[in-house]
């Protein structure tokens, strides 16, 4: 089975999605565009990059942002959002954890800054608990704001280059298969 019908048989349909939501049905002159949902190798690529850069965005901006770019770009809608779900309540810190050493690391302060421990959540007073992660966030400041990016698009760029590398060793395989069933050298 190709990598492209494969991906069809998971994918909604657009049509789908725009007839039966009341919220997408104003939005169906942008999102009805034949780009947002094409399966071409490098707009699916793409939008893993771009799913993999936007999973990174802080809180409930993720998706949204995964949105947005691929409109921007044109890319497959489907596999941008799909591919933010990287990061959830288990990999968010281990993720921005990373980024602050990444972050530290691209300006160069070495030891001189140390993350703090994360803000603990008694169960009851989640508007202090908010207030001490904004907190929290703001005091790892520079290292942070320029770690996650950064991280995202090594992450993004990383997402781009193994689906172009796993989708062209698919083709590959298939005209292998193509070239054992007609016979031919």
């Amino acid at each position: 089975m190709s990598v492209k019908r494969w991906l069809l048989r998971r994918m909604p349909h657009p049509g789908a999605w725009l007839a039966n939501s009341a919220l997408l049905r104003p939005l169906a002159p942008y999102l009805g565009h034949a780009a947002l949902w094409s399966l071409q190798r490098r707009k699916v690529a793409l939008a893993v990059a771009v799913g993999l850069f936007s999973g990174l965005m802080p809180g409930p901006t993720q998706m949204l942002t995964a949105a947005l770019l691929a409109l921007l770009f044109r890319i497959n809608l489907p596999v941008a959002l799909a591919c933010t779900l990287y990061t959830n309540p288990l990999t968010y810190l281990p993720l921005y954890y990373l980024a602050f050493e990444l972050g530290k690391l691209l300006l160069g302060l070495n030891g001189e800054l140390v993350m703090p421990p994360f803000p603990v959540f008694d169960g009851e007073h989640l508007w202090q608990w908010q207030h001490a992660v904004l907190a929290w966030t703001m005091h790892m400041g520079w290292p942070l704001v320029v770690g996650v990016p950064a991280l995202g698009l090594a992450l993004g760029l990383g997402g781009y280059v193994i689906v172009m590398l796993l989708w062209q060793c698919a083709v590959l395989r298939q005209w292998r298969k193509r070239k054992e069933v007609r016979g031919s050298d």
